[in-house]
């Protein structure tokens, strides 16, 4: 008189467990395969629960109807500079290239729209922008003529899962900028399917048929790098002093005439390969052997390794990289015929 009593509470234990199976299925998403949202977009996951009991000639299996779940899009993106701080560069200097580097943190495969902001707020001047250039052939380095000019809705960068992407965008700087000033460079990417708060969906635009869900990233994603203008000028003061054959210091025939030149940098940056001539005055006769840099000599000849030389009609003192706020003082004599 129990068995049927019996059977009933195997069934409901059953049932209980076929229920708790089937919630189950719906909750525990955990991907086996590692990716940076989570399962791939379009997956099917697909679950059936089982009921058990004993029979009246043995134990009987009851399966439940499959249930399947499709895992939708999550819309992620990351965009982060590759440059590692301040990027130097002149006044009017062109095509200065910036560095960014797009991740797809979705689950699935999206494309990009790009757009560059030359005018932020906050910093000091602004660049002019000239183009976005999508890195063609993926070593991370700007190659005119060879990586490919982005066209927004055109050739939009199409990115897999966790997959990345290195974006330049080249500037002008502007001639009024100054030394020491500072100028900001951003990057936008956006999800083409679409962006907004955390949670949006559009409803069967996912990847695999799905729908497409707005990540913890709005689906949009920025970063910035940095231009630091350092820019270097000289100025060079020329003097002389004279001594005469009696000791004194008048420009009679047989004085000596001493010059010197200071060459002063200011600024931040460097001035490259810079070299200081001077004629030699007309009925003058230059002092072989004369030259000074810095009080120590220099020959006449410009096939040794020094910095000087005299040709018959100029001296030259080529002084090579000076860093601003240096001064190079420069001497050599010539005689009043």
């Amino acid at each position: 008189m129990n068995q049927p009593n019996k059977f009933r509470s195997v069934v409901a234990r059953s049932a209980r467990a076929f229920t708790l199976c089937a919630t189950a299925s719906v909750i525990a998403l955990t991907p086996m395969a590692a990716h940076a949202a989570g399962t791939l977009a379009g997956t099917d996951i697909v679950n059936t629960a089982q009921a058990s009991y004993d029979g009246p000639s043995g134990p009987v299996t009851v399966d439940s109807n499959a249930v399947t779940i499709k895992v939708d899009e999550l819309l992620d993106v990351t965009v982060a500079s590759s440059d590692a701080g301040d990027i130097a560069t002149d006044p009017s200097a062109t095509s200065q290239v910036t560095t960014y580097q797009i991740t797809n943190t979705g689950n699935g495969q999206e494309a990009f729209t790009l757009t560059a902001d030359t005018a932020k707020g906050g910093d000091d001047f602004d660049t002019t922008f000239e183009q976005i250039v999508l890195d063609t052939n993926d070593n991370g380095v700007y190659d005119p003529g060879v990586d490919t000019i982005y066209t927004a809705g055109t050739n939009d960068p199409v990115l897999e899962a966790d997959e990345s992407t290195t974006i330049f965008v080249l500037s002008t700087i502007p001639a009024t900028a100054n030394d020491g000033e500072r100028a900001e460079v951003e990057l936008l990417a956006v999800a083409v399917t679409g962006s907004g708060a955390p949670g949006t969906s559009f409803a069967g635009a996912g990847d695999g048929g799905g729908d497409a869900v707005v990540g913890a990233t709005g689906a949009d994603s920025e970063d910035s790098s940095f231009f630091l203008i350092q820019s270097a000028e000289v100025a060079l003061v020329k003097s002389a002093t004279v001594v005469d054959p009696f000791g004194g210091a008048e420009a009679v025939p047989g004085a000596i005439i001493t010059y010197q030149l200071v060459a002063t940098v200011t600024g931040s940056g460097d001035l490259n390969n810079l070299v200081i001539s001077d004629d030699i005055p007309d009925d003058t006769t230059y002092s072989a052997e004369t030259i000074t840099l810095e009080g120590a000599g220099l020959t006449d000849s410009d096939a040794d390794a020094d910095a000087g030389s005299y040709d018959g009609t100029e001296i030259v003192v080529d002084l090579g990289t000076v860093p601003g706020g240096q001064t190079r003082t420069i001497t050599f004599q010539v005689t009043i015929d």
